[in-house]
Formats: C-alpha cells, structure tokens, sequence
C-alpha cells in the first residue's frame, strides 16, 4: 500500500480549509498555500500540496460532470418507474471497495453500514420526491380544470361541468375555442 499522503493526515478543520482554498484559488498558488500551512504547524510541502491538489481537482471535476450528465438523463428521459435509482444502487455497490481504495481513505475508519444506509436514504427521498412531483402535478391539473370549468360556465351549469369526464370536457372546450 502506498505510503499515506501528509495532506490526508492533516486535522478534519485544516484540511477542510485547504479544500476550500484550493478550490477559491482556482487549484493553483500551491507555494502560497504550502506556507499558509507552514505558519498553522504543518510542514507540507509545495509538491504535495500540489499532488493532493491535483486529485482534489480531479474527483471535483469528475463530480461536475456526473451532475451535469444526471441532469441531462433526467431532462432528457424522466424517471417516473423509478429505474435510475434501481441502477444507481446496483453501481454504488459493485464499486463501492474500488472507490474507497482510489480515494486513499483507511477503509477501517469507514463505516460501510453507515454508508450504505445513507444510499437507501437517498433511494426512499427519490421516490418520495417523485410520488411529490406526481401529486403536484395532479393538483394542477385539478386546479387547471377548475379554472376551465369557471371560464366556460356558460356552456351549462358548474354542477353539469363537474360531471363530465375530461374527455367530454376536452370536447366542450375544444368546441368553444372553434376547433
């Protein structure tokens, strides 16, 4: 196993910092940042600083494009069966052990349990968000047809409207705007 890098064994606080600093920096001024450290108690060098910057850079680019292509799957094919989420649960779990060797993180100071949890967390506020998103579009277009019967009271009575089912009410409303 690779000797552990001296960035990685640095406070939670001060690394957390150094990951804001290189990100505001533009991933660059390593020099800068190899000081900041020297003046809080850390001899870190510029060279890995410049190394763990390196892959800090990557895995946050690698995450932007993941985000943008999730976006880009979900505007493009909405999942309302809920088979993104099927997918993403079976990928976390075949590269689960990869991931956490690649990222240089002890796998025994890792929680599995705790993780894996959070990713059937993550499923169920999916579904819940769909079965949301379902709901308000039901609503609105209850809402919507409230409003249409209102506009076309004149055709009969509300309580007749009411009765009608939507295609009925479709025809009417198709009638009244001369289609």
């Amino acid at each position: 196993m690779p000797r552990r890098s001296a960035v990685q064994t640095l406070p939670k606080s001060v690394k957390q910092w150094l990951d804001r600093a290189l990100a505001e920096n533009g991933f660059a001024g390593y020099q800068l940042l190899a000081d900041d450290l020297k003046a809080r108690g850390y001899d870190i060098s510029k060279s890995a600083v410049h190394r763990y910057g390196q892959k800090f850079e990557e895995r946050l680019a690698n995450l932007k494009l993941a985000s943008e292509q999730a976006r880009a799957i979900v505007d493009a094919a909405p999942d309302d069966e809920n088979t993104m989420n099927d997918a993403l649960m079976r990928l976390v779990q075949e590269r689960l052990f990869g991931v956490l060797q690649d990222i240089e993180i002890d796998p025994r100071k890792i929680n599995i349990g705790s993780l894996a949890k959070s990713i059937a967390e993550l499923g169920r506020a999916s579904v819940t968000q769909k079965k949301w998103m379902a709901e308000a579009r039901e609503q609105a277009r209850r809402e919507a047809r409230e409003e249409m019967i209102k506009r076309i009271a004149d055709l009969g009575t509300a309580a007749d409207l009411k009765s009608l089912s939507d295609e009925e009410l479709d025809q009417r409303i198709a009638a009244l705007a001369g289609e």
